[in-house]
């Protein structure tokens, strides 16, 4: 393993020296928009490893990309051999469909220690509740960035991440009308707590979401990676190219349902992925999470 290969992977060229927010902003972008979030292996037959030296040789070598426990593994290692304090933290992500938070942790991120603050750093949550910029970690204040506005609550020692996100508008009505964009508005997207954790802990929920039919990763095959000025998605054959703030607080969202036969080609040119297993596409509603356990 070694970190100038790593940083070759994302394109990033800048020094890391200074251990800085800026800097630590910059490694934070060029990894989401180099490296999808993406659980495409479950759909290739694949099994995916909780395992450092496998996420590093699947992201950085194999270019693919990977969901939380990979990417943020990998992010961690990254951050922490340029010289940054880095703890491991489990969440538990909001589900919309049955408006309740998972009843276990299932979400790895980052908290980073720069001087006297501590900032939320998360390379791996993917489609559009992907924050661009390292948070700190205060309760109640806004922190706009390019995707919306984000921001912590903090109540008897769970934090809070909502966005507020901003109107949307389709060009194709027909679309739109069926596939369900989501309101403007505010929306949770996880919680969590402050306590570190150890890698190991995140074992048996590596085992239950790539396995367990309640899991959102089983019932959907999802790919995303963020670009300069918005998002690209594939879900199952439903492909989205979404531009931030494309106009009057408005983001620009194109939908376009896929052949089977387009899914490898828009794999390699929208997301410079190649897989080496056949993908079986799959986007079907999925049961209440607490089936998940």
């Amino acid at each position: 393993m070694d970190i100038k290969e790593y940083f070759a992977r994302t394109s990033y060229q800048g020094s890391y020296d200074k251990l800085d927010l800026a800097t630590l902003t910059d490694i934070l972008q060029h990894h989401i928009r180099a490296v999808p979030f993406e659980n495409l292996s479950i759909h290739c037959g694949e099994c995916v490893e909780l395992d450092l030296e496998a996420a590093y040789d699947k992201i950085v070598r194999k270019k693919r990309g990977g969901w939380c426990m990979e990417n943020n593994q990998l992010l961690s290692w990254a951050l922490k051999t340029v010289g940054y304090d880095v703890t491991l933290l489990g969440a538990k992500v909001y589900v919309p469909e049955y408006d309740v938070y998972a009843p276990e942790m299932d979400h790895l991120l980052l908290k980073v220690v720069l001087g006297d603050k501590s900032y939320i750093v998360d390379g791996a949550f993917g489609m559009a509740y992907q924050m661009w910029q390292p948070m700190e970690l205060i309760s109640g204040t806004d922190q706009p960035q390019a995707p919306g506005v984000f921001r912590f609550l903090e109540k008897s020692g769970v934090w809070y991440l909502e966005k507020v996100k901003r109107k949307q508008y389709t060009p194709d009505q027909r679309v739109s009308a069926s596939h369900n964009l989501e309101e403007e508005g505010c929306r949770p997207v996880y919680l969590f707590t402050l306590q570190p954790r150890d890698i190991e802990e995140f074992r048996a929920c590596n085992t239950r979401l790539q396995t367990k039919e309640a899991s959102l990763f089983v019932s959907k095959s999802i790919c995303s990676l963020q670009t300069t000025d918005g998002i690209r998605a594939l879900v199952g054959w439903k492909f989205t190219e979404m531009k931030y703030n494309y106009k009057d607080n408005m983001d620009l969202v194109e939908i376009r349902i896929l052949a089977d036969e387009e899914i490898e080609k828009t794999l390699k040119e929208k997301f410079s992925l190649t897989l080496d297993n056949k993908l079986v596409p799959i986007n079907r509603s999925r049961p209440h999470p607490s089936e998940l356990f």
